[in-house]
Formats: structure tokens, C-alpha cells, sequence
């Protein structure tokens, strides 16, 4: 039952995140302009302790939109938006930050990031050892 109400919450907030954008333009005026030649990016972000997302129990979450401009309830949605668009999307090729040292202490954070990332459909998971490590590799994306 938690799992099913934690997923409820996580779809919920990835609806409202990627239609949110969309119903704008559902009430324009008929032959308006489109406000923008780019497809939109809209996401969830997550972070909670454990080893993945389905045990883990979710401690924040934050909706980032990149796309016609850098909004949502991310702390810092320029800047994430910026990093994700020097990434192409690849949150692959997240890597740790120099001279960053973390202690070994293992107390595993998962991070999650599902939506839409200029028009394609994304869904992520990572664990990370520790907060130290996930906010070594995160900059400013998952500093929220």
C-alpha cells in the first residue's frame, strides 16, 4: 500500500509537471504564434535514503521546467536547467566534481528524474553511496 501511494504521488506530480506547460497552449487564441519553436521539458525530481526507488521512501521532491524558460519548484531552476542542457539530456555523464572528497560511510540516496526532456519521454535512477556523493555529482540539479 505505501509503494502504491508513493507512485500515486510520483505520477501525479509527473502529470501536473508535463501537462502543466501544455494547457497554455490549449486556451490560446485561436492562430496565435507559438511561444516557442522548442519542445517542452518538464520533470520530477526525487531524493530519498535507500537502495532504490521502490523501497526508498521519499524525502523531496521538485518539478523542474526547462523549456520555454527555466521554472518549477526546484530552488534553482536556471542553473539545473543549464546543467541538463550541457549534459544533451545524458544523465549518464553526471560525474563527480574535482577535488570533492567524501567519507566511505555507506548510506545509500537514490535520486529519480521522470518526465519530458525536449519532447522525449526520460525516466532515471541512481544510487548514490551517501548525500556527499550524490551532491558531488548533482551541482546544482539535485540540490533541492
Amino acid at each position: 500500500m505505501r509503494n502504491t501511494a508513493r507512485w500515486a504521488a510520483a505520477l501525479g506530480l509527473t502529470a501536473a509537471a508535463v501537462c502543466g506547460p501544455l494547457t497554455g497552449a490549449a486556451v490560446a487564441a485561436p492562430g496565435a504564434a507559438p511561444s516557442s519553436l522548442y519542445a517542452p521539458s518538464a520533470l520530477v525530481l526525487t531524493t530519498g535514503h535507500g537502495n532504490d526507488a521502490a523501497t526508498a521512501t521519499p524525502e523531496r521532491a521538485v518539478t523542474l521546467s526547462c523549456a520555454p524558460t527555466a521554472s518549477g519548484t526546484h530552488p534553482a531552476p536556471a542553473e539545473a536547467c543549464a546543467e541538463l542542457r550541457g549534459l544533451d539530456g545524458d544523465l549518464d555523464a553526471l560525474k563527480p566534481a574535482d577535488g570533492v572528497m567524501c567519507t566511505k560511510v555507506y548510506d545509500p540516496v537514490v535520486v529519480t528524474l521522470q518526465g519530458v526532456w525536449q519532447g522525449q519521454r526520460v525516466s532515471y535512477e541512481r544510487t548514490f553511496g551517501n548525500a556527499c556523493m550524490r551532491d558531488a555529482v548533482g551541482g546544482s540539479l539535485f540540490a533541492f
